[in-house]
Parts: structure tokens; C-alpha cells; sequence
């Protein structure tokens, strides 16, 4: 069952006749936002059906990596979307840049651990689906489902 709670979606791109809202202004915003989702559905559910607290702590992570990387690369984060599906967590993220991201190297050439570079990676290992999609208006939504429940 789909969309057993969404937030509003923020995406300024699919409305160019609106002023664009600046979207979530942190990452902390989002992983409020993911928490009140799942904080929703439990509620509505028994608690056992949502997973523990280190599957939600996959899905804040996520949360968190995607929103980070709009805003370091992206351009800044223009949309964020969080919805439950059948014991998965969806989380849309949109930006302003069409480049699609990329595994940094994360040793120099002189064999010296380099800063950052780790956040698609992590999205890509907890994630059990990802998809990247361009906006009409431009830039890009990166969408990743987290499963809540360990196989």
C-alpha cells in the first residue's frame, strides 16, 4: 500500500510559475522529517512491522547523504519527498544540477586518505533502489528505497 504517509513534496521544479521554496535548509530537517513519517507508522501499526532502531538509522542516513550531496554539489536542495510503501521507505531528493553523482578515489596519489567522497557510496549500500531522474525544469531527483525490515 502506497503512500501510508507522505510529507508535502517541496519540489519547486515541477511548478516554474511558482517562486522556488528553498527546500529543506539542512539535513536535519529531513531526518525530522523521515522520523515524523515512521514516527506515523507506527502508530498506525504495530511495532514490530517497522524494523529496529539501526534499519531507521539506514533510512536517516540516506536521508541525510542525499541531502547533503544536493547541497554540496547540486546546487542546493529544491524538493524532498518521504513516503512508506509496504515496509519501505522512499526518499526523493531534488536539486538544481543535472551531473549525476560519482564515486570519489579516496586515497591521493601520494597514498593519503582524502576527506568526504563517502556519502553515495553509503546511499548506494544501504539502498536497495535507486533511480535518477531529470526535471522538466531542470536539474535532477535522485530517488532511493531503504527497506524497513532485514530479509
Amino acid at each position: 500500500m502506497l503512500a501510508e504517509h507522505r510529507t508535502p513534496p517541496t519540489d519547486s521544479a515541477t511548478s516554474p510559475s511558482r517562486p522556488a521554496p528553498s527546500g529543506p535548509r539542512s539535513p536535519a530537517e529531513v531526518r525530522e522529517q523521515v522520523r515524523h513519517a515512521l514516527a506515523d507508522a507506527r502508530r498506525r501499526r504495530r511495532r514490530d512491522t517497522l524494523g529496529g532502531d539501526d534499519i531507521i538509522g539506514d533510512a536517516l542516513l540516506v536521508a541525510s547523504e542525499l541531502t547533503t550531496n544536493a547541497m554540496l554539489h547540486g546546487g542546493g536542495v529544491t524538493g524532498f519527498e518521504v513516503t512508506l510503501d509496504n515496509g519501505d521507505v522512499r526518499l526523493s531528493v531534488s536539486d538544481r544540477s543535472q551531473e549525476l553523482p560519482a564515486p570519489k578515489q579516496h586515497v591521493s596519489e601520494r597514498g593519503f586518505m582524502r576527506p568526504g567522497g563517502h556519502g553515495w557510496p553509503i546511499v548506494c549500500r544501504l539502498a536497495r533502489d535507486i533511480s535518477i531522474s531529470e526535471l522538466q525544469a531542470g536539474g535532477k531527483r535522485i530517488t532511493a528505497v531503504v527497506p524497513l525490515m532485514r530479509p
